[in-house]
């Protein structure tokens, strides 16, 4: 594994956001939803393309808080611009289990 330094992962933001909408994403190559996260007042609202549809309802995703990368260029997939990048944990069946606060945040807050 490479490694970096805090310099490199200072440049990373990872900030909290709430999920407003969720939709199915039916232009996308692998099952996936299109979703709309709030990250508060300082960023505002962006989109993400997630393919998450397996362990995930559109209806139960809004609410939730979700961690993602903020600060990645905006990349178009089909018709469809994703501004940041969702994260989440890779199981043994490759399934996405997003990551999320234990705790309710302010949206926008950063992680460290």
């Amino acid at each position: 594994m490479e490694t970096i330094t805090w310099n490199d992962f200072e440049k990373v933001q990872i900030r909290v956001g709430t999920v407003l909408k969720a939709v199915n994403f039916e232009k996308a190559k692998n099952p996936a939803y299109q979703l709309e996260i709030d990250f508060g007042p300082e960023l505002g609202v962006k989109r993400s393309s997630a393919q998450i549809t397996r362990l995930y309802q559109p209806e139960e995703l809004a609410g939730r808080q979700v961690v993602a990368v903020v600060n990645f260029p905006v990349k178009q997939i089909a018709n469809f611009f994703s501004e940041c990048l969702v994260l989440g944990v890779v199981g043994d069946d490759q399934q996405i289990v997003l990551l999320q606060p234990d705790r309710p945040v302010k949206n926008g807050h950063r992680i460290a």
